[in-house]
C-alpha cells in the first residue's frame, strides 16, 4: 500500500508517525472518510470543506484544499483503485508531552486509500441489529459535534456494547435520554409517512449522507421532520435505517427486543442515492 505523509506517497512500510504525535498521545486532531467510485471520490469538495470546519475549530492547520484534493487522487492512483476507501488524517504533529498546541510546530498529515470491501448484500436485503446503549453520547457543550475528531472513545464503548450483544450497531441516546446518533452513523426511520431524524441540536454530527438523503427525501414530496425523539419513538416506527459513507443507506432489522421490515422508503432512497453517486462518476468522468 502506498501513503501520502505530509507531502509526499510513501511506500507503508515507511508511513511512519512519531510516538510524540499528539493525535497519537491525545486524540487531538481530525478526520473525513470518503468513498471512491470507479476512480471518482464521491463529494470530495464536501468532505474538504467540513474537514477546514473541523480544523478551524481545533484551531488546527491543514493543507489547502486544493493540496487535499490532489492528495487524495494522487493516493488513490498511486494505489491502482478504482473502488476505495479513503481517509484523511490531519493531527496536531509531533511535539512535547503536554496539551498546549503551541508545542507541536507542525501537523502531520495522511491519506490512505485503500480497495473498498462491499458490505454483504444481505445486509441490505434483510437489516442489521441495533441496541439502544447506555453509553451517552457526548455532551455538546463539552465536544462540539460539529469536529470531526481523532478521539473516538466514547463511540468505541458504545461499540463494545453493541458486540457484546450481538448487535452490528448501536444508537446512542444524548445527556437529555433523546436518540443521537449511532457510534458511526446517523439515525432515520419512518412513522406515520413521515421520515425523522434527530435535530442537530440534539448533539449529532452533521453527517454528508445524511445531508443528502434528507435532499433525496424532499425531492420526491416526502415529509421530513429533524426533530427531538425518545427511543419510544423508534420502537413504534414503520422502519428504521442508518446511512454514512461507506453504507450508504442501509436498513434495520431490529432494536433491542423490536423488528422492523425492510421498508420501502430505505429502498427508495438507497436507489435514489445510488443514482446521484452515478450522475457524479458521468459528470467527472
Amino acid at each position: 500500500m502506498q501513503i501520502f505523509l505530509n507531502d509526499r506517497i510513501v511506500p507503508e512500510h515507511e508511513a511512519m508517525v512519531s510516538v510524540f504525535d499528539h493525535g497519537f498521545l491525545y486524540g487531538d486532531g481530525i478526520y473525513e472518510t470518503m468513498r471512491s467510485y470507479d476512480g471518482i471520490v464521491f463529494m470530495l469538495d464536501r468532505h474538504i470543506e467540513r474537514l477546514n470546519r473541523s480544523a478551524s475549530l481545533i484551531h488546527l492547520t491543514v493543507p489547502s484544499p486544493d493540496n487535499i484534493h490532489d492528495a487524495v487522487y494522487e493516493t488513490v492512483r498511486a494505489n491502482g483503485l478504482k473502488s476505495a476507501y479513503v481517509r484523511v488524517t490531519v493531527s496536531r504533529g509531533k511535539g512535547p508531552i503536554g496539551l498546549d498546541p503551541a508545542l507541536c510546530p507542525k501537523p502531520t498529515f495522511v491519506v490512505i486509500a485503500e480497495e473498498f470491501r462491499e458490505y454483504p448484500e444481505k445486509y441490505y436485503n434483510e437489516g442489521v441489529k441495533f441496541i439502544i446503549a447506555k453509553t451517552r453520547r457526548n455532551l455538546r457543550e463539552a465536544l462540539d459535534p460539529k469536529i470531526k475528531s481523532l478521539n473516538f472513545l466514547n463511540n468505541i464503548l458504545a461499540k463494545i456494547e453493541a458486540k457484546k450483544q450481538g448487535a452490528y450497531e448501536a444508537v446512542m441516546l444524548n445527556a437529555e435520554g433523546l436518540i443521537a446518533e449511532g457510534t458511526v452513523c446517523n439515525i432515520f426511520f419512518v412513522r406515520n409517512n413521515i421520515l425523522c431524524t434527530p435535530s442537530v441540536d440534539t448533539g449529532v454530527l452533521d453527517g454528508i449522507t445524511r445531508e443528502l438523503v434528507l435532499g433525496l427525501a424532499k425531492g420526491t414530496g416526502m415529509q421530513v421532520w429533524e426533530g427531538n425523539f425518545l427511543p419510544e419513538d423508534l420502537f413504534s416506527a414503520s422502519e428504521v435505517f442508518f446511512t454514512n459513507t461507506t453504507s450508504e443507506v442501509m436498513p434495520v432489522s431490529q432494536i433491542g427486543d423490536v423488528k422492523y421490515a425492510v421498508g420501502e422508503v430505505a429502498k427508495r432512497l438507497r436507489r435514489l442515492y445510488r443514482e446521484r453517486v452515478r450522475k457524479a462518476v458521468m459528470d467527472d468522468a
